[in-house]
């Protein structure tokens, strides 16, 4: 994924969104990355993206996913159609 790609599309945040909250605001736990825009809070798809990114921050890393952000947004679509994580209204639609 590009640091622009939409990490969590329940509520449009971008990966540079978190890599930056994480620099600045040095959250002590995963969770805390929820004050981001909501991050992580929706369908639950990018939760365990959020914690790699995390950790990759507790050692000074900037961390990435590897996915492309087409085949991010279809896992997600997958995760979603397969019942599990229910996406807020103003979620992005799925592919």
């Amino acid at each position: 994924m590009q640091p622009d790609d939409k990490l969590c599309y329940c509520f449009h945040v971008s990966q540079r969104k978190i890599q930056n909250y994480l620099r600045i605001h040095k959250p002590r736990v995963p969770s805390q990355i929820s004050e981001c825009g909501g991050a992580g809070t929706g369908c639950g798809w990018c939760v365990p993206f959020l914690k790699k990114l995390f950790d990759a921050a507790r050692v000074d890393q900037t961390g990435a996913i590897e996915e492309s952000a087409e085949q991010y947004a279809q896992a997600r679509a997958a995760y979603v159609q397969n019942g599990k994580g229910k996406p807020p209204a103003s979620a992005e639609p799925l592919p």
